[in-house]
């Protein structure tokens, strides 16, 4: 993987607190994973999904929620470069969004 795919400093930089990344609920960890996977596995270029990212960020304006812009790029990705169809992927949503509060696991 090359070095720096992470922007460190600026809009597209993560959350981090002492310089960990932070994450308030288990799916921004779970997508980051993903991704990070994903991308090491070589299944697409860091531009692909960097561009996706500052695109939704430039969406939402000044009041965003970094790792929802970080899931929808992700979910832009898989649909646009074919590793997920947006039909599975809107399919897994609303099963997973049916599940009562509580049972993220």
């Amino acid at each position: 993987m090359p070095e720096a795919v992470l922007d460190w400093e600026g809009a597209l930089s993560p959350p981090r607190r002492n310089g960990e990344l932070v994450f308030d609920a288990l799916w921004e960890s779970r997508v980051f994973g993903l991704t990070m996977t994903l991308y090491e596995a070589g299944r697409f270029a860091w531009p692909e999904f960097r561009d996706r990212l500052i695109a939704e960020i430039a969406a939402c304006g000044e009041d965003f929620h970094y790792w929802a812009c970080w899931l929808r790029a992700f979910e832009r990705l898989m649909a646009d470069t074919g590793l997920c169809t947006r039909d599975a992927v809107d399919a897994r949503v609303t099963v997973l969004a049916a599940r009562p509060a509580g049972h993220d696991h």
